[in-house]
């Protein structure tokens, strides 16, 4: 089994399309805005109201992630920005996923995180980020209307909007999901 996981999560590093390898960091960090930008893209194009939602934030991060399962095991990786809507402060980050449970597939999708409180924010840059299990998609809360149509609460002031190429998941999954800074775009 460790084996198996081992060759699967090597898979999904080589498989990625990824930056390359001899990018500076000025184009690196360009090829993560730009695929940040596509998610928050695909996320207004599926649902409208939700720019409402991610201008009004404390801040949001945009993922752009991509996923394999064979057999028993599976992982991913992603990259993508965090952004403080009050200080415009944009910090690079990464995703890593792995996950077991029988499958066979690949994936690739869109993540738009939105925050309402900026230690809701902070707390997502500086520590990062461990999810497990699976969240189903909610369409309101309170008084935040339909902004939040299509996104899971994933936390107290924490949202989460799936993108994939049919719009917004209904459901999000994330099992053993890691988001961190990126050392070595920051």
């Amino acid at each position: 089994m460790n084996r198996r996981m081992l060759l699967v999560t090597a898979a999904c590093s080589l498989a990625v399309p990824g930056i390359a390898l001899g990018a500076s960091k000025e184009e690196k960090q360009a090829e993560v805005r730009k695929a940040g930008q596509s998610a928050l893209a695909a996320l207004y194009k599926a649902q409208p109201a939700a720019r409402k939602a991610v201008e009004s934030a404390a801040g949001y991060a945009a993922f752009s992630n991509f996923g394999m399962k064979i057999l028993l095991a599976g992982g991913g990786s992603g990259k993508g920005f965090a952004v403080n809507n009050k200080t415009k402060a944009l910090t690079y980050m990464k995703m890593a996923e792995i996950q077991a449970g029988l499958g066979m597939g690949v994936k690739k999708f869109q993540l738009v995180w939105v925050f309402d409180n900026a230690g809701a924010l902070n707390d997502f840059i500086s520590s990062g980020w461990t999810l497990g299990g699976q969240a189903t998609a909610a369409a309101k809360s309170g008084d935040t209307g339909s902004a939040y149509q299509g996104a899971a609460a994933v936390g107290p002031g924490v949202w989460l909007y799936q993108i994939t190429d049919k719009g917004l998941a209904l459901e999000i999954t994330a099992k053993g999901t890691k988001y961190y800074k990126d050392d070595d775009l920051n």
